[in-house]
């Protein structure tokens, strides 16, 4: 066996003074990479149960309720309605997993099945994303509608709340 020849002690010194940078950053990002970020706790808080298809449909006329009842405690505003219009609705993408069908006379098509996750005493799909309606245009009627202030904080708490710019929104006295 032959023995294992060692380099000079001389060059590695130079070596790692030249490098001794690259090496600092190098053990910095290791170090931020095994830090604990505390996701596990967060998660283990949470319930096991996903929510049920009624808590995550989304619901025009209870939000537009509840953006009435916000409203109304604008000042002089009274007593506020709002209709809302959508553009597009929920959608909900689903995990899926495709695969390859090659048929006896050589032609080749796709299968596609939806990922199912089995709990034990229930399946379900897997949910990869979920996006929300956004909005076309919303109309605000309420006694201060006349109210040139009363129509700009109307029109400013609308926006934020639904994403609209104030050429969608559209404020009208009313009784």
């Amino acid at each position: 066996m032959k023995p294992i020849k060692w380099p000079d002690p001389a060059r590695v010194k130079d070596f790692l003074d030249q490098y001794k940078y690259v090496f600092i950053v190098i053990a910095a990002g290791l170090l931020l990479l095994l830090w604990p970020t505390g996701k596990k706790q967060a998660e283990a808080a949470e319930p096991e149960e996903g929510l049920t298809a009624s808590q995550e449909d989304f619901d025009l006329e209870a939000l537009e309720e509840k953006l009435s009842g916000i409203l109304s405690r604008v000042e002089g505003a009274g007593q506020v309605r709002v209709a809302l219009t959508i553009k597009s609705g929920m959608e909900r993408v689903l995990a899926s997993d495709r695969e390859t069908v090659t048929g006896q006379n050589g032609s080749n098509s796709w299968k596609t099945e939806t990922v199912i996750l089995d709990g034990g005493d229930r399946e379900e799909a897997v949910l990869i994303t979920q996006n929300y309606p956004t909005f076309q245009g919303a109309v605000v009627v309420c006694p201060g509608g006349g109210d040139a202030r009363v129509r700009l904080l109307l029109t400013q708490a609308v926006s934020a709340l639904t994403g609209l710019g104030a050429d969608r929104i559209t404020v009208c006295k009313g009784d």
